[in-house]
């Protein structure tokens, strides 16, 4: 029976020593890379405990179920694309080269880490019950870029007219579609595809596309 650690996957909650982050972070990563590879019904904790080179009683000790960990194992991989766009969109230049930022750092970031993608799609799968309540069509998806379109258009740097929600979720599925077609097609330039989703936002949004 476990004495503490825990947290976010199961019973007690003293605060972990840095050892036990460590280990934490270790059985996150090797989670990522087995449900990439193996998919939602092919990781086990059992497997974890293999790939991390403990046994399954220690993987429990920090987490109470396979989902606990995938849940875990989520959040990093949110928590890892969100620093990834917040850096982006404080370098950018003003409310349009924001979104533009979102869009270039978010498929960049998912163009470089592959298994963060399978990880994601496993873990939102109707067909998998993890307990993540996050959903692919939810508002919190498209929310944070429908603020920053509609930013740019009170700067007056997108058209007045622009619907900022309908753009967001139209960018989004968009974004999505770019990144599942590189996994598919390895010899894909994805840079190609973020232009090309470039050239529709300013087409649609811009006031003066040509810019």
């Amino acid at each position: 029976m476990p004495t503490s650690p825990r947290g976010a996957g199961g019973a007690p909650s003293r605060r972990p020593t840095l050892t036990e982050q460590a280990r934490r972070a270790q059985l996150i990563s090797v989670t990522i890379d087995i449900v990439a590879a193996r998919g939602h019904a092919g990781c086990s904790l059992q497997r974890i405990a293999d790939a991390a080179g403990i046994t399954k009683g220690a993987v429990i000790y920090h987490f109470s179920s396979k989902d606990a960990v995938i849940r875990a194992a989520y959040e990093s991989v949110i928590g890892a694309l969100t620093e990834r766009v917040g850096a982006a969109l404080n370098r950018a230049a003003g409310p349009a080269a924001a979104v533009d930022a979102y869009v270039e750092s978010v498929i960049g970031h998912m163009a470089e880490n592959p298994a963060h993608v399978r990880l994601l799609v496993e873990a939102l799968g109707p067909e998998n019950d993890t307990g993540i309540e996050d959903r692919p069509e939810s508002a919190a998806r498209w929310r944070p870029l429908a603020e920053l379109i509609t930013a740019a258009v009170r700067a007056g740097e997108y058209r007045p007219d622009v619907d900022a929600e309908a753009l967001a979720i139209i960018l989004n599925g968009a974004i999505d579609a770019v990144v599942a077609h590189g996994l598919a097609e390895p010899d894909y330039d994805l840079s190609s595809g973020t232009a090309a989703v470039l050239d529709m936002l300013h087409r649609t949004a811009l006031r003066d596309p040509g810019r």
